[in-house]
């Protein structure tokens, strides 16, 4: 029988995809590099707990742990982020999708869940150590591409100081599913279904986390009427959680908003530097549109300092290339 087997863009992993199609039936063969391997594991755990819990995630068909590859379930090419572009009216499309995020936060979390051959998988929880983690990559990998070494240090331990009263302010626990990359190019048009992929670095964590992927996504741009109409609709959805503590959920929301910002931009450096992909600078200016949009309340105000007294304000509008 003919076969063909077909490159597929990937993400900003080290992962490798293929689509093999044999007749009129397809399948996607996701190839780690060497010692990534535990990350297919995570993979096809959390996707496995998922599908038990009735959230479309690509099924398990066949693997090679010791070579690093599995064979997935294939959902075609229909992103999220597709279907929007074409969209005139956009509100009712990411009304579905924030239904489906509410599904998912309902789901009861459990920190060990099994894998191949039934090995465990934890499921860890976000912690303060987490989130220091990833905003730390905004000043470890961004700052130093126009900055020295020694003033990137120095506006990162100012910095920190106040992203520690910050993320000690929040209010919610961490309880939830978050899938950590809840956007549109991560969910899939499957049929009438939404499917939802890239869930190997699932956390329990807070309940705003996705939502915040969601509405502040920095891969499509949305007018602040538009994310203001989706971050309602997900609270009069869940109007008996956040009853009388939606200003602590806003607050929450935006804490979380400013540490995904500084964190992505952190990444798409990283991804620069290290790995010698260079597309991802291009979204480096909208984020911080981003980050300074939600930056703009009082709690905000000593890192703001920070910012403009130290970071040119013609580079955070330029793509930059050292």
């Amino acid at each position: 029988m003919k076969f063909k087997i077909i490159p597929i863009a990937g993400d900003a992993s080290f992962r490798r995809f293929y689509r093999v199609i044999v007749g009129k039936k397809s399948k996607i063969v996701v190839i780690a590099q060497k010692k990534k391997y535990k990350n297919l594991i995570s993979y096809i755990a959390i996707n496995k707990f998922l599908r038990q819990n009735n959230i479309l995630a690509p099924k398990l068909l066949n693997y090679n742990y010791t070579q690093g590859i599995i064979v997935i379930e294939d959902f075609g090419d229909l992103t999220f982020y597709k279907v929007l572009k074409k969209k005139l009216y956009k509100l009712n499309v990411y009304k579905k999708l924030v239904d489906l995020l509410i599904k998912i936060q309902k789901i009861k979390p459990k920190q060990k869940v099994k894998s191949i051959n039934n090995n465990m998988h934890i499921i860890k929880k976000y912690s303060n150590r987490y989130l220091f983690e990833e905003s730390n990559l905004f000043f470890d990998w961004y700052l130093p591409l126009f900055l020295s070494k020694k003033k990137a240090l120095s506006i990162k331990k100012k910095s920190n100081k106040f992203l520690l009263t910050l993320y000690n302010k929040l209010y919610f626990p961490n309880s939830c599913f978050v899938h950590r990359d809840y956007h549109v190019q991560n969910l899939m048009h499957v049929g009438k279904k939404i499917g939802v992929i890239d869930t190997q670095d699932a956390l329990i964590g807070h309940p705003a986390y996705d939502l915040v992927s969601l509405v502040d996504d920095v891969r499509i741009k949305t007018s602040k009427n538009l994310k203001n109409e989706i971050y309602n609709y997900y609270l009069k959805k869940n109007l008996k959680n956040y009853k009388n503590l939606s200003k602590n959920f806003l607050e929450d929301f935006k804490i979380l908003s400013v540490q995904r910002s500084l964190k992505i931009i952190g990444i798409f450096s990283r991804l620069f530097v290290r790995d010698k992909k260079k597309q991802y600078l291009k979204l480096i200016p909208y984020t911080w549109q981003l980050l300074e949009m939600r930056m703009d309340v009082e709690i905000f105000a000593g890192l703001r300092k920070i910012f403009n007294e130290n970071i040119p304000k013609n580079i955070k509008k330029k793509i930059i290339y050292k």
